[in-house]
């Protein structure tokens, strides 16, 4: 392990999360200005063994895959083959059905499509099936008016942006974030990652289940389903229980989450539980998942690849600076259909927001289930990345990685 001493403030701190009970497997790594200046890990990669987390222990990262997805779309917009402001029908013919001709990829980017949710289950044997799953959504009506509002994709996501990809390219985003990002950075990352990847991979294991509002996968070890996935950007204890109508009128925004959760037929338990992670064995530990490389839950990543990624992107070194400073810009903002709390999204990269809570305003990236966090931050020449394998309740999984995060900004 390495920690330049200006970041000791950062050692502390995930030391003090291991010495509190709150990690079994993590590793967290920051470049600055290029640099790696903290490279850490600990703890035990798969607790039926025993196996110990090492310097290059991957793990799946769920949403954190958001990002990557994106970056291969400005990749492909950069060269001319997508035009983001542009119909997603004129690529993708199919999809201009049940009224959703004018759609552009910009909506798919920031969650305003309206297709945050399959309608029909997706059965296990589909899961592999990118295209056909893509055809499903191709297939249905919006829930709402396209640009008029925005609700977390959390699956859907991927495989609407995927396709895109996959009609202008004829690859899939995992074929390309290899041989397009990872492969020429040498990145430690995989969107569908391959078995010797995977026979070494760190397993997830479910954590407390300390509220009533969280929403549960299954017990990631393979235990019985509870139900569908955890919001990936859940509130940490900071946020708010009330929040203002579009009348003025406070609204219980726990409360609502709350019924949310408990409601099997509720558009956040739609959006989050299909497919189904929970109906195979093992839920995301099973190797269809992770071979998969669903391009909004898909990547298997170390915390230096993941960091990496966004060290990179930050220096221009995969995308253009103007293409990524217009990526980042926020597109929409406020109160979401699906998790309910305010979110906020550039063109498929997250910002600071309730769901999103990081120290500087000029922070990017995304988030994932249990609490792991890519970021990037052209300001401070940051490139950031929190992974761990204890899924543990929203806020305490997400209050692990911010910890650290506020760490890293302390000691510049």
């Amino acid at each position: 392990m390495y920690c330049d001493p200006r970041f000791s403030r950062v050692r502390e701190v995930f030391e003090r999360n291991f010495a509190d009970g709150e990690e079994l497997g993590a590793a967290f790594a920051v470049y600055q200005h290029g640099e790696l200046v903290v490279d850490l890990w600990d703890g035990v990669a798969d607790r039926h063994t025993g196996r110990r987390w090492e310097r290059d222990t991957p793990v799946f990262a769920y949403s954190c895959t958001k990002a990557v997805t994106a970056t291969v779309l400005h990749l492909l917009a950069e060269r001319g083959l997508v035009d983001v402001q542009a119909p997603v029908a004129e690529v993708w013919p199919e999809f201009a059905a049940r009224g959703k001709a004018a759609v552009t990829v910009e909506h798919l980017l920031t969650h305003q499509a309206g297709l945050p949710a399959l309608e029909e289950p997706v059965p296990v044997e589909e899961f592999e099936d990118q295209p056909a799953i893509a055809a499903r959504l191709a297939a249905q009506e919006p829930l709402w008016e396209p640009g008029s509002a925005h609700g977390y994709h959390a699956l859907t996501y991927g495989f609407l942006v995927g396709e895109v990809v996959r009609r202008v390219t004829g690859k899939s985003v995992g074929e390309l974030v290899a041989a397009e990002i990872a492969g020429p950075l040498g990145l430690e990352m995989w969107v569908g990652a391959p078995d010797d990847v995977i026979d070494r991979a760190a397993r997830l294991t479910a954590g407390e289940r300390a509220r009533p509002m969280k929403v549960t996968e299954a017990d990631a070890d393979g235990g019985a389903p509870a139900g569908p996935a955890p919001a990936d950007d859940a509130p940490a204890e900071s946020a708010p229980a009330e929040a203002a109508t579009a009348g003025g009128r406070p609204r219980d925004v726990l409360a609502e989450m709350a019924r949310a959760s408990l409601d099997p037929q509720s558009l956040m338990n739609r959006a989050l539980g299909n497919p189904g992670i929970h109906l195979l064995k093992g839920g995301a530990n099973n190797p269809v998942v992770l071979r998969a490389g669903w391009p909004a839950a898909g990547l298997v990543t170390t915390a230096r690849g993941l960091a990496g990624f966004y060290r990179s992107l930050v220096a221009g070194d995969v995308l253009r600076p103007d293409t990524l400073q217009d990526a980042v810009r926020p597109r929409v903002d406020g109160p979401d259909r699906v998790l309910l709390l305010d979110t906020a999204f550039g063109l498929g990269y997250m910002r600071p927001s309730l769901t999103f809570l990081m120290p500087s305003r000029s922070a990017f990236g995304h988030s994932g289930a249990g609490g792991s966090i890519g970021l990037g931050d052209p300001e401070h020449g940051l490139g950031v990345a929190y992974v761990m394998n204890r899924m543990a309740n929203a806020v305490s999984g997400n209050l692990r990685g911010i910890r650290l995060m506020e760490a890293v900004y302390q000691s510049l």
